[in-house]
């Protein structure tokens, strides 16, 4: 692929003979199309589709979450492209027969340099609700008592997230979530963060634990 800025054809969208035009990323690039023929992948390149292909179809829920809280864009790098890349390299588990599946300890649904959580707890009560609770450390380095907590929580029965943003401020030591209905009886894995109160800056997520929904 190459990039141009002037020639005699300018920047074009299409085909012209054996060669393809299209803009990608704010720039004017050209790509040959590509040689037809008999391919058969490796083994290595199997497994890395199978790779990748489990890191999107588990994160790709959670883009919004993951595009605004996960570190800072690197270049032509989005937050979103900084996940994927740190789950496909650190949260992965491989099966036999060559298939992966998620650590959900490694998951990590924000990353900056906001304080965390200090000794979050998880616990269960009646009526679907999740209690969280955890030591407030406002002051301690860059922990103010407006920032607010996000957590996430994913049910792999029914393959679906549950976000929930700003739901209580750091100061207050404590949060209650209710869930839907239908997650009960089921277990959840669960991720809580600190975000500041203007959606700047995040910390890193901490792993809440599984529980069975009441």
């Amino acid at each position: 692929m190459a990039t141009f800025e002037k020639g005699i054809l300018g920047g074009f969208s299409g085909k012209v003979g054996n060669i393809v035009g299209s803009r990608w990323r704010g720039k004017n690039v050209m790509r040959s199309l590509p040689q037809r023929g008999n391919y058969t992948a490796t083994e290595e390149q199997l497994l890395q589709r199978e790779r990748f292909k489990t890191v999107v179809a588990f994160l790709n829920p959670i883009k919004s979450v993951l595009s605004a809280y996960f570190g800072k864009k690197q270049g032509d790098k989005s937050r979103y492209n900084l996940a994927t890349s740190y789950h496909l390299t650190e949260a992965l588990t491989a099966l036999p027969l060559g298939e992966f599946v998620i650590n959900y300890f490694k998951v990590l649904i924000s990353k900056g340099d906001l304080r965390g959580l200090d000794n979050p707890i998880l616990a269960t009560a009646a009526n679907q609700v999740l209690n969280i609770s955890w030591v407030d450390n406002s002051g301690q380095g860059n922990a103010t008592a407006t920032d607010t907590l996000l957590v996430v929580v994913f049910s792999a029965d029914l393959n679906l997230f549950q976000v929930y943003d700003a739901i209580a401020t750091r100061d207050l030591g404590v949060a209650q979530i209710t869930l839907p209905g239908y997650l009960a009886g089921l277990e959840v894995e669960s991720w809580g963060s600190f975000v500041t109160a203007n959606k700047k800056d995040a910390a890193i997520s901490s792993y809440l634990g599984a529980v069975t929904v009441l």
